[in-house]
């Protein structure tokens, strides 16, 4: 779930596992982070939220329209 105060991933962050476009960041304890595109991040996502601090999910930029 994104905030309005969470920052916005960008065209630059890319996913850990393989290095497609990041929309998901989890927050770990120790101030780490993990980032997964949109096909990693969901599949890994239940785990993540029992184990991340915070989970910024931005996948719903995908369905956006870009007018």
């Amino acid at each position: 779930m994104a905030t309005a105060l969470a920052p916005t991933l960008t065209a630059a962050d890319r996913c850990d596992r393989c290095g497609a476009q990041a929309f998901i960041r989890a927050r770990l304890a120790g101030n780490m982070e993990l980032l997964f595109c949109a096909h990693h991040g969901r599949s890994h996502l239940d785990k993540l939220r029992d184990v991340a601090e915070e989970v910024i999910d931005e996948t719903d930029r995908l369905h956006q329209s870009q007018d």
